[in-house]
């Protein structure tokens, strides 16, 4: 399949109180703002918010399965986390295609997550590096 500039994928899934422990348990990041809803809901948030990294794993779901798919590489990441991210909350990881280098098998791709009220909860840009190509016998 041919890529090109602007093509872009995307892919939902609603975060649960589960998630945001199995994560702590992952990451070893117990927080009480992640898992302790008393110690939540006495501050600003009022609430428990994912882990910032949590919301941004869908990334790493979006490159390696979608775009550019099984076999690409993460080479880097920026973050720049606009909105918390709540229990129940309804997030959508989009990429798009903003340079493609053939040579080194290089894409920059602009990357965005957004939950259910279509607010950008994080914004940034990927760079994945794309497997050689199978030669032909």
């Amino acid at each position: 399949m041919d890529y090109s500039i602007g093509q872009s994928a995307r892919f939902s899934r609603t975060f649960t109180e589960t998630d945001f422990i199995l994560f702590a348990g992952l990451s070893g990041d117990y927080n009480p703002i992640h898992i302790d809803k008393e110690y939540a809901a006495n501050t600003f948030f009022k609430e428990r918010i994912s882990h910032g990294l949590l919301t941004a794993s869908m990334l790493s779901r979006l490159f390696g399965m979608h775009l550019p798919g099984p076999g690409s590489i993460y080479v880097s990441q920026t973050l720049v986390f606009t909105k918390p991210v709540y229990i129940g909350d309804t997030i959508t990881a989009s990429a798009e295609i903003v340079h493609i280098d053939d040579q080194q098998r290089l894409w920059t791709l602009k990357t965005t997550c957004t939950n259910q009220h279509n607010d950008i909860v994080l914004d940034g840009e990927g760079v994945m590096k794309l497997p050689e190509k199978e030669s032909k016998r």
